[in-house]
């Protein structure tokens, strides 16, 4: 018999979760005192608590524009949109929302969820400057099972935010992260649909 050699990719489909189950698993940690990943600390837990309260927040409020919804309604293509996240991850618990609001718009796109620490190779193959930044969008054409796009770790103007910080004071401070999460608080999700949105096009 054959033996067929699965690809990270084709491997992570395979294992991949909802984003309602994912929510499901990071509320069932969170109320056990846990994070997901290897690593359990005391401040990935309380990033991961912030997470859940955040995620919980924004799919009640986030609001899409009458011109967005057509923009996904007459999307033509079949697509799955992969994320690799893990439930400390702040950016990706401003990000998700989105993902799912749009995806939940039309059943041609299929949204499902990996995490990070459990698909290393996979990360590896979609670094951010060399790290594993998350989260990480991988969109995968279904006829072809090609990957025809990736977003993240950050919607544009917090990736601009983040690298001008960078630029001026070598690395990000807690202080900083603050005002990201200000920023993103401020934006409520729409960085993040207009980037969305060019990957259908």
């Amino acid at each position: 018999m054959e033996t067929i050699i699965q690809t990270p990719l084709a491997e992570a489909l395979e294992n991949a979760i909802s984003y309602q189950e994912y929510r499901t698993l990071v509320a069932d940690l969170v109320a056990e005192g846990k994070s997901t990943g290897p690593e359990q600390t005391d401040a990935l837990l309380n990033y991961s608590t912030l997470n859940d309260r955040r995620m919980k927040r924004l799919d009640k409020t986030m609001k899409l524009s009458e011109e967005t919804v057509s923009v996904v309604e007459d999307f033509k293509g079949d697509v799955t949109w992969l994320v690799l996240t893990e439930s400390w991850c702040g950016d990706a618990a401003q990000t998700m929302p989105a993902m799912q609001k749009l995806a939940g718009l039309t059943d041609k796109i299929d949204f499902k969820v990996v995490l990070r620490d459990e698909n290393l190779e996979l990360m590896d193959q979609y670094l951010t400057n060399g790290g594993r930044s998350i989260p990480k969008l991988i969109a995968i054409d279904n006829a072809t099972d090609e990957v025809v796009g990736t977003w993240g770790p950050r919607p544009t103007k917090a990736t601009k935010l983040v690298n001008d910080f960078k630029e001026a004071h070598g690395k990000l401070t807690p202080e900083f992260k603050q005002d990201l999460q200000v920023w993103y608080n401020k934006d409520k999700g729409q960085d993040t649909i207009t980037d969305l949105l060019e990957l259908l096009k």
